[in-house]
């Protein structure tokens, strides 16, 4: 297949992902799990499983950053700029019509009956994809034993990023002991620049790019951390009202792709359409830089003893952080029989069906929630 099919073919994947990949990181890359590896065998389980990893170890939206990954794999540099914008789009451009709507009528659209029935589904869909992860990541009892930890830790609420390197530096010191060797020390993470002080600063795009640039080169965790550096950066420093950002937390939950186009929202409400692009172009920008500089290490890092380890420990950590997404989103939203009801049916679909497009999943679950509300 030639490098054209190869682009053509990851356009049209990401873009029908970008449009129904509601729920968040840990539905997107169960959503991708199941089309790059089981469906068309792009990548094997354990090669997704250190992608994930290697993700998880940089700043950034997660999954906007395993698409780019998965691109560079299937067609190198052309294939990661396709994957990311094709999955990135079609949520940006959702949100600035909402951030357009809002903006002329001060209001947003009810979408609640719809949510309904999206939630318990989308559940479906991440306990189908993780349950094969989860048997290729837990190759040992010593990794059982610290994907049970960091499940337990992250229910408790214990920062995700400093679980993920947890994981890997406890298993790092345990294979040193086992084999009474001494491991490299360098494994840090990047650290969080800190946060300007609250002082007022002009609207200009300029200003918001630089904020943004910032904000995507130093956050790590999901898109609800970036919710508290917009309040930080924008809300203190006037630029914003902590209605607005709410608003735009609203808009980043029941619009498809990454929570990040949240900022799209943000920066149409602060300077109309310019200011929408240059926020997205800024906070995005970074993801690509990343993983276009990771990406072609991942393999070679493999090979080493002490990094395949590390590696090992923070793909379980990884899928053990993504259970316990899937069980905190469960008692959030499966609160009635109605919830039960698609609940049931949609893992037992996604179980026993697996050909099933996630697409089918997602757009039955809203359907079946929307006639639910009115008995």
């Amino acid at each position: 297949m030639n490098e054209k099919q190869r682009l053509k073919e990851l356009a049209q994947l990401f873009l029908k992902l970008g449009f129904i990949g509601f729920g968040g990181p840990a539905a997107h890359i169960a959503m991708m799990q199941k089309e790059v590896v089981a469906k068309r065998k792009w990548l094997d389980e354990q090669h997704f499983l250190d992608l994930l990893g290697a993700t998880h170890l940089i700043p950034g939206p997660n999954s906007t950053e395993m698409a780019i990954h998965i691109g560079h794999e299937r067609a190198g540099v052309k294939g990661l700029i396709v994957s990311g914008l094709c999955f990135i789009l079609p949520a940006v451009f959702l949100t600035a019509g909402f951030a357009w709507l809002y903006k002329e009528y001060g209001q947003l659209p009810e979408i609640q009956p719809f949510l309904y029935g999206i939630k318990p589904a989308i559940i479906a869909i991440i306990l189908g994809a993780i349950f094969p992860l989860a048997k290729k990541s837990f190759k040992t009892v010593q990794l059982v034993v610290i994907g049970l930890l960091v499940l337990i830790l992250s229910l408790l609420h214990y920062n995700e990023i400093a679980l993920l390197f947890g994981a890997g530096f406890v298993s790092l010191f345990w294979f040193s002991i086992k084999n009474k060797t001494t491991t490299n020390k360098n494994w840090l993470p990047l650290g969080m620049l800190p946060l300007s002080q609250s002082t007022l600063i002009a609207a200009s795009n300029w200003n918001l790019f630089l904020i943004f640039l910032k904000i995507g080169f130093i956050l790590y965790g999901s898109g609800y951390v970036l919710f508290a550096f917009l309040d930080a950066e924008l809300v203190a420093k006037g630029l914003l009202t902590r209605t607005q950002l709410i608003d735009a937390i609203a808009v980043g939950q029941f619009t498809p792709g990454p929570v990040f186009s949240s900022v799209t929202f943000v920066g149409y409400q602060i300077n109309g359409f310019s200011g929408a692009l240059v926020s997205t172009l800024a906070i995005f920008l970074p993801s690509f830089i990343f993983v276009a500089l990771l990406n072609p290490l991942v393999k070679k890092l493999r090979n080493s003893k002490s990094f395949s380890v590390f590696l090992d420990a923070v793909n379980v950590a990884s899928v053990a952080i993504i259970i316990a997404v899937c069980i905190q989103m469960g008692t959030e939203t499966i609160t009635d029989w109605r919830s039960i009801l698609i609940a049931v049916v949609s893992i037992f679909i996604a179980f026993n069906y697996k050909n099933i497009n996630s697409a089918f999943l997602v757009i039955g679950g809203a359907f079946i929630g929307y006639l639910l509300t009115f008995i």
